[in-house]
């Protein structure tokens, strides 16, 4: 048996896991500092409001229950890679390996030029953070709605970047914000949201198509748009521009860009200005250790770097798993290539704009469908796992107790 350890529940860790479940060669381990997996491409719609706890984050331990053979799931951080003696070390163990998936991915990039941001803004990349924002600007409406005499009170959600995240949050809080005003009336009056961006254009490096349709959206929504503003510094209620405008503020959130997770480690593995692991055509930081996701740079055959996004971290996580499948049975990798096969942007209610295969462009109800299929189809596959899983625990549990 050889043993494969994948270190980080996201969601190039969980195909990893799932494209080689079914090797009877391999046993598998996975490690995370938290009990459940976070679906970060939805926490836009839970930031807004729309989405419950339960539809952004699921139990590690029951999802690693659900296989047909067991995972051992373990949940402690690593904090030393000694490849030398290809083993992994958290604060209360050692554990030793013979092939390593490396997919810790990143976090929000609270850049150091940007006086204050990391104290003021608000980050979407790990779940505490959104849920902070969420239930801070929910109080504010409560108090609002509670004591009509304040609420006039002006408030300005401000989102420093404008890439995908960044447009996502705009665009859905801008749609609840509209559907509470039906409701709780008074509570929503004054409401201002503004999208930030350095660059020339919202959702920099993406298509024309993509970009226009998604501005005329944010438009009709009521973002307050503003491309080349470069933020300079930020203090508790304003935010200065690198022109000397300011904006006062009443929420920040930032999605401006993100710094991979590395793990401490006998070698000084090379990476680069974000953090990310630099690893060569095969994923691998040496022999035997793969590097999946945002925690490193990936490139296609042309040398050109991929996004950082769910679907690429998926595609390497299947990639290195054909990898680590091959080379038990004594088989060379083939140098990763991928593309991105499709890209669609969640723009507030039923309303999305999308791209699939560099060919068919689409907008409105029938984007927002696509996109929901393609959200639901890796949704109800890990809940089936989910609901196994956790029947399983509980014939343990009660088997332990009886």
């Amino acid at each position: 048996m050889k043993k494969v350890i994948v270190i980080g529940g996201g969601y190039g860790g969980l195909r990893a896991i799932e494209h080689l479940i079914n090797n009877k060669k391999i046993e598998l381990y996975l490690f995370d500092e938290n009990s459940y997996h976070y679906l970060q491409t939805e926490a836009y719609g839970y930031i807004a409001g729309r989405f419950d706890l339960h539809d952004v984050a699921l139990d590690l331990k029951n999802w690693c229950h659900g296989f047909k053979r067991p995972i051992t799931f373990i949940q402690e951080k690593v904090e030393f890679i000694d490849s030398s003696k290809q083993t992994v070390q958290t604060k209360t163990s050692t554990f030793d390996y013979d092939y390593l998936i490396v997919a810790t991915g990143a976090r929000t990039n609270f850049f150091d030029f940007i006086s204050g941001m990391d104290t003021y803004g608000f980050g979407v990349k790990k779940l505490f953070r959104s849920h902070s924002f969420r239930t801070s600007f929910e109080e504010l409406l409560y108090k609002k709605l509670v004591n009509g005499s304040t609420s006039n009170e002006k408030i300005n959600l401000v989102i420093g970047g404008a890439g995908l995240s960044g447009v996502e949050i705009a665009a859905e809080m801008s749609n609840v914000i509209k559907k509470h005003s039906k409701s709780i009336a008074d509570a929503t009056k004054e409401i201002q949201i503004y999208l930030v961006d350095a660059s020339d254009t919202i959702l920099p490096g993406m298509s024309p198509y993509i970009i226009q349709n998604t501005q005329v959206r944010l438009d009709n929504l009521g973002v307050n748009t503003l491309t080349k503003a470069f933020i300079e510094s930020v203090d508790s209620d304003t935010v200065y521009f690198k022109d000397k405008r300011e904006l006062k503020y009443t929420f920040m959130i930032f999605t401006g860009g993100i710094l991979a997770n590395s793990i401490d480690s006998d070698i000084e593995f090379q990476k680069n200005r974000l953090n990310q692991y630099i690893c060569d055509s095969t994923q691998r930081i040496a022999e035997n250790i793969f590097t999946i996701g945002d925690c490193c740079e990936i490139r296609n055959k042309n040398n050109i770097i991929l996004p950082p996004t769910a679907q690429i971290a998926e595609k390497s996580a299947e990639y290195v798993a054909d990898s680590i499948t091959g080379m038990i049975l004594n088989q060379k990798p083939k140098p990763f290539d991928a593309k991105v096969d499709g890209l669609f942007v969640a723009l507030g209610g039923n309303y999305a704009v999308g791209e699939l295969f560099g060919f068919i462009k689409t907008k409105g109800y029938i984007a927002y469908i696509l996109k929901k299929l393609i959200t639901k189809s890796y949704y109800i596959g890990l809940k089936l796992r989910l609901n196994t899983g956790f029947k399983k625990r509980t014939i343990l549990n009660k088997g332990v107790l009886s």
